[in-house]
């Protein structure tokens, strides 16, 4: 009886749930994946990319009114001019040392040398040289804009971009030098004709319209590689390097390049090899379009 007075002891044990703790980590996670991501896919197109791919994407998106020189308006001359005569402010070296030299009139007595000359010269001049300084600013945006759009163009075209490494652009001290060249294996021309092939007609009329959008004149030049047999003897290196200069004005014209922005068309044969310590190279084979660096004689748009 004595075990039938004992009590019992029920155990009651409450179960409670953790605290809610959202789901923001899981928010601020995915933010990192698609940041990683994103930083991976960066590196892998500028691995990818060729260094005039990387300039001409550099050129789309640089302000108009930034240079990329320390001095001028940037682009192919870099800031100098033609001449002494070139665009100069007022009160420079060449401006400093500049006099009129004492001359001898019998009416009127030997003239007094004259220094730098009255101020309303000097106004006309710094005038004058600003005017020139601005449309030579004008010129190089434009110039550097046809290089980006060159690019831009070839890379739209699928067909094209495989043959990015027989294409070339850059500027010398004669204007944007455009190349297209043969490569081991891969020829922009067939063997001893005149004629392209499809590949090269494409990317030649891709960039007949920017050319015409241009004042600027155009030269074309063509060269060969040394080496090269010639079934004909009365046809050879002269003849095919000027025959396929031609056919690419003709082609430029064919698409929208205009007769009066051609300033001249010529066959160079072996001279001038791209390669001079390796005459026989393919990269020797090509043709040049150059997009001259000069300024038209009267400024884009003005009408009379």
């Amino acid at each position: 009886m004595a075990d039938l007075d004992q009590p019992f002891i029920i155990k009651k044990v409450k179960k409670a749930s953790h605290a809610h703790h959202g789901g923001a980590w899981k928010i601020a996670y995915a933010d990192f994946v698609t940041a990683m991501m994103a930083f991976f896919l960066l590196l892998w197109l500028i691995s990818m990319t060729t260094p005039e791919q990387k300039k001409g994407i550099a050129d789309y998106f640089a302000p108009a009114s930034v240079s990329q020189s320390t001095s001028g308006a940037g682009g192919v001359l870099g800031g100098t001019a033609y001449d002494d005569t070139g665009a100069k402010m007022s009160g420079s070296a060449t401006d400093a040392k500049a006099f009129t030299a004492p001359q001898s009139d019998a009416r009127h007595g030997p003239m007094v040398a004259v220094r730098g000359g009255t101020e309303a010269q000097k106004g006309t001049q710094v005038a004058t040289n600003s005017s020139q300084v601005n449309l030579k600013s004008s010129l190089d945006q434009e110039f550097k804009g046809a290089a980006a759009s060159i690019r831009q163009a070839w890379q739209a075209m699928p067909d094209v971009s495989e043959v990015a490494d027989n294409l070339m652009l850059e500027e010398t001290k004669d204007g944007l030098n455009i190349k297209i060249m043969d490569q081991e294996g891969r020829p922009m021309f067939p063997e001893g004709s005149k004629f392209p092939f499809d590949i090269t007609r494409k990317a030649i009329a891709a960039i007949a319209p920017i050319l015409q959008r241009l004042p600027n004149q155009v030269a074309i030049a063509g060269y060969t590689a040394a080496g090269a047999k010639y079934a004909n003897p009365h046809y050879g290196a002269w003849e095919l390097s000027t025959d396929r200069a031609n056919v690419v004005r003709n082609l430029l014209g064919e698409y929208g390049l205009s007769d009066d922005h051609v300033a001249s068309v010529a066959g160079r044969a072996t001279a001038d090899p791209l390669f001079p310590n390796e005459p026989y190279m393919a990269a020797n084979d090509r043709i040049e379009i150059t997009l001259l660096y000069q300024a038209p004689p009267a400024p884009p748009g003005l009408t009379p």
